[in-house]
C-alpha cells in the first residue's frame, strides 16, 4: 500500500507539473483560458510535427543537392567559370546578382547539344524521309537530286551544293501538317541509328550538357534552344530529350499555312522559307520569341557566333561558350575546314572577347550518357 500510495503522489505531482507547463505553452502560443488544455496539447503537437517536418525537408533538400553538380565535366578552368558565373548571378545581395526572370541561357542544338557529324541529323531525316515518299512521287525517278538519292549517289547528292540539300529537305516537310510531320519524327527517331555510333540519335546527347542544363533550371534559369535546325522537327523530342519544352526552342521554319481536311482546321507546312534562325538570325528569332537578352549562350560553329555577341553586349555579367571538338577518338574533331559545325572566327575572338572555349578532349570526362 505504502508503494501504491508514493506511487500515487508522485503521478499526481508529474499531472501538476504538466498541468503548470502547458498553462505557461497556453500564455506563450495566446490561446484563450477557456479553450482548455487539452487544446494546447493538440497546438504543441502540431507544432512539433511542423518542427519534425521541416527537418526532414530541409535534410531532403540537402540530399538533393549534390556536392558536385556537373560530373561529367572535368575540373578546368571551363567548369570553374560555370560555377563561378552561376554562383555569382543567383546570391541574393552579391554585387551580380540577376532576378531569376532575367536568368536566361540559350543553346545551340547541333554540335552544342548532341552530335552533328557526318551530317547534320536532320538531313538524314530529311533524306530517309524522301526515300519513303518516292512511291508517291514517280517524277522524282528522272529528277536530280531526288534520283541520285534514290540510286544510292551520295556523291551527286552533295555535289548539288546547298541547293539541292534544301530542296530534299523542303520536299520533306512540305504539304505534311504539324501533326503529320511529328508523327514521321517520331517514328524515326524511334528506330533510326547513327551511322557510326549504331545508337539512336537521341542517344547522342552529351552528358555534360544535360548536367549543365539541369543545373541551371535548379538555380532558376530558363533554358532555351536557338537552332539553325528546323523547329518543328526539334519540338518533337526538346522536352523529352532535355528536359526543354517546346514553347522554348526557336528554330528555322517554313511557311505555314491554316486548311480545312476533312472539316478538321490543320496548319500545312509549306516549301517556303519563313524564318532562317542562323548567325545573324539568331539574335532576331531570341528577340522575337524570349523578349529579354539572355545573360549566357552557348554553340559550338561560327553561325552561333552573332548569337554569343548579342548575349554578351548586354549589362552586367554574361558568359559566352563554344564547345570545341577536339575530340576524334570519342566523338569527332573538326573545326576550321569543316563544312558541317565550321568553327574558324569563334576561336580567333574568343580571347579577345572574354569567351570561353569548352574543349570536348579535356573538359568533358565522358561525352554521351553511358547508360544509353
Amino acid at each position: 500500500m505504502k508503494t501504491s500510495k508514493l506511487a500515487g503522489h508522485d503521478e499526481a505531482g508529474q499531472a501538476l507539473f504538466r498541468d503548470d507547463a502547458l498553462l505557461r505553452w497556453q500564455r506563450r502560443l495566446h490561446i484563450a483560458p477557456q479553450h482548455g488544455l487539452g487544446v494546447v496539447r493538440r497546438a504543441l503537437l502540431a507544432r512539433a510535427a511542423l518542427i519534425v517536418a521541416t527537418a526532414g525537408l530541409s535534410q531532403t533538400l540537402s540530399l538533393a543537392q549534390p556536392s558536385d553538380p556537373l560530373p561529367s565535366w572535368n575540373a578546368g578552368p571551363a567548369k570553374a567559370r560555370i560555377l563561378a558565373f552561376v554562383k555569382a548571378v543567383t546570391e541574393t545581395g552579391g554585387p551580380d546578382f540577376v532576378a531569376p526572370a532575367e536568368r536566361i541561357a540559350v543553346f545551340d542544338n547541333d554540335g552544342t547539344l548532341w552530335a552533328e557529324q557526318p551530317m547534320y541529323f536532320q538531313l538524314a531525316f530529311a533524306l530517309d524521309r524522301v526515300k519513303a515518299m518516292a512511291p508517291s512521287h514517280p517524277e522524282w525517278k528522272n529528277k536530280p537530286p531526288f534520283k541520285d538519292l534514290l540510286n544510292g549517289d551520295m556523291k551527286a547528292v552533295m555535289a548539288g551544293g546547298e541547293k539541292a540539300l534544301l530542296e530534299l529537305v523542303a520536299a520533306a516537310h512540305a504539304g505534311a501538317t504539324t501533326e503529320e510531320f511529328a508523327a514521321a519524327v517520331q517514328g524515326w527517331l524511334a528506330t533510326a541509328k547513327h551511322p557510326r555510333f549504331k545508337r539512336l540519335f537521341t542517344e547522342l546527347v552529351y552528358a555534360p550538357m544535360l548536367e549543365l542544363l539541369s543545373y541551371l533550371r535548379v538555380n532558376g534559369f530558363q533554358t532555351w534552344i536557338v537552332s539553325g535546325g528546323g523547329i518543328e522537327f526539334m519540338r518533337v523530342f526538346a522536352e523529352q530529350v532535355y528536359g526543354v519544352p517546346p514553347h522554348q526552342v526557336v528554330g528555322s521554319s517554313l511557311a505555314l499555312k491554316y486548311e480545312l481536311r476533312d472539316g478538321k482546321p490543320v496548319l500545312v507546312q509549306q516549301s517556303k522559307l519563313f524564318f532562317n534562325d542562323d548567325k545573324g538570325g539568331k539574335p532576331v528569332g531570341i528577340h522575337k520569341a524570349i523578349g529579354r537578352r539572355p545573360i549566357m549562350a552557348f554553340g559550338n560553329s561560327d553561325g552561333d557566333f552573332q548569337m554569343l555577341e548579342w548575349t554578351s553586349a548586354g549589362p552586367g555579367p554574361r558568359f559566352a561558350a563554344f564547345v570545341h571538338h577536339d575530340d576524334g577518338e570519342r566523338e569527332y574533331a573538326y573545326d576550321r575546314d569543316s563544312k558541317i559545325g565550321r568553327l574558324a572566327r569563334g576561336l580567333d575572338e574568343t580571347g579577345t572577347r572574354g569567351w570561353t572555349v569548352i574543349s570536348m578532349k579535356s573538359d568533358w570526362a565522358q561525352v554521351f550518357s553511358a547508360n544509353k
